[in-house]
């Protein structure tokens, strides 16, 4: 690969666009001239976008070193695993399962993390390994404990550590245990996502420590979670921005198949069919979905019949109970809404997007979250105004009748 090529798709110009951005700070900016992203990037990867979900096809550095190079230094995530390394390619994979983060997340989270000197860190999620080696940069290798639940992955990160010539105590196992042999710490800090905080992350955090996760209900939409653990062993903290990181694997979620609801080819079947004003199109944005799983957590949905100006939106309970279906097609003022069961889940979804809409449609930066002897709550400017829930308030479920 020419200079000239590494000068112009190289770190100092992804550093240039994080410090404009302000995801990379002055403190943390050391770290990231000393620790280049390239050493802890494989040799195989799938280049995704910023701010979306599909991964490209898959570059082969030997092959295309040039695009390698490039996707590296792009402010992008790269999957570097499929199907839990079940998929070796070509083409892409079912599931990303590994993957190195978005340059501008990265220096996000570990900004909302605000270490100190001599803080202790458990990382839950190594991956390549290049958090881990910021962190043993920034701290010092004896100050970080990262756990990885895949052997593979972890064997590898451990590889381009040692290269790295750093030394952080990397354990082999699942995340949501944590590390209890090296608590208590100062600092937690996972780069997977959770519906649930694991009570070993709490347990095994000292009074005052910060917690930085993921954080997501099963209908989708997802932030970052900070959160201080207090004397009393409760989280509290805000949401600081949108994410979109895989699940810790203990909590993968396991749907029920739309067959367990009803055959798609029988529909309608025995739905009760209506319409509506709220177009379906107006409730798929990830801070809609939020606002909505984190009001009917049982809700998930799945598309089906896509055209290029149509298509199904389906709505299912986790309990298997009632369905819904919502047609949208371009351009109409009403569209077809058909739902089953002892609950009319779109009537649930109508009322959690209207109770969105009349907060002002708050973004991500207006909830915040608690977790307690309640559960998760997540409540909207102040812990004293928690998100309306039906499971909570059984007035606000929407009842077959």
């Amino acid at each position: 690969m020419s200079e000239k090529t590494m000068a112009e798709a190289g770190p100092d110009r992804l550093a240039s666009g994080l410090l404009e951005k302000g995801a990379l700070t002055s403190d943390w900016l050391p770290s990231f001239q000393a620790v280049p992203r390239h050493h802890f990037v494989p040799e195989v990867i799938w280049p995704g976008r910023a701010g979306a979900n599909r991964q490209e096809d898959r570059v082969i550095r030997s092959e295309t070193p040039e695009l390698w190079w490039q996707a590296v230094y792009t402010d992008a995530p790269l999957t570097t695993q499929w199907d839990d390394g079940a998929y070796t390619g070509p083409g892409r994979g079912r599931t990303p399962s590994s993957s190195s983060s978005m340059p501008t997340m990265v220096f996000s989270m570990l900004a909302a993390l605000d270490v100190e000197p001599g803080d202790r860190v458990l990382e839950i999620g190594t991956g390549t390994g290049w958090n881990a080696a910021l962190l043993c940069h920034r701290l010092g290798d004896v100050n970080v404990v990262s756990v990885e639940v895949d052997e593979q992955v972890a064997a590898e990160a451990r590889t381009r550590l040692l290269a790295a010539g750093h030394h952080p105590e990397l354990v082999v196992g699942d995340g949501a245990r944590g590390h209890g042999e090296g608590a208590p710490y100062d600092r937690v800090i996972a780069t997977c996502s959770v519906g649930n905080i694991p009570g070993q992350w709490v347990g095994q955090a000292k009074p005052g420590a910060v917690l930085v996760a993921p954080w997501g209900p099963v209908y989708g939409g997802e932030a970052v979670a900070r959160l201080t653990v207090t004397r009393t062993g409760m989280l509290n903290g805000r949401f600081v921005g949108s994410s979109a990181f895989m699940r810790l694997r203990e909590q993968r979620r396991t749907l029920p198949p739309t067959n367990a609801f009803l055959d798609p080819r029988a529909w309608p079947a025995e739905g009760a069919e209506s319409t509506t004003s709220l177009c379906p199109d107006d409730v798929g944005d990830w801070i809609h979905m939020f606002a909505i799983g984190v009001q009917v957590p049982d809700l998930f949905c799945r598309v089906s019949d896509v055209q290029r100006d149509s298509y199904r939106l389906w709505l299912f309970d986790t309990g298997g109970t009632s369905w819904a279906s919502a047609d949208y097609v371009k351009g109409a003022g009403s569209f077809r809404v058909v739902q089953s069961g002892r609950r009319r889940l779109w009537r649930e979804l109508e009322s959690a997007w209207c109770w969105w809409d009349g907060q002002g449609r708050p973004g991500f930066d207006r909830f915040g979250l608690t977790v307690d002897h309640r559960g998760h709550v997540v409540w909207l400017d102040e812990p004293s105004a928690p998100v309306p829930r039906p499971d909570r308030d059984p007035r606000m479920r929407g009842e077959a009748v």
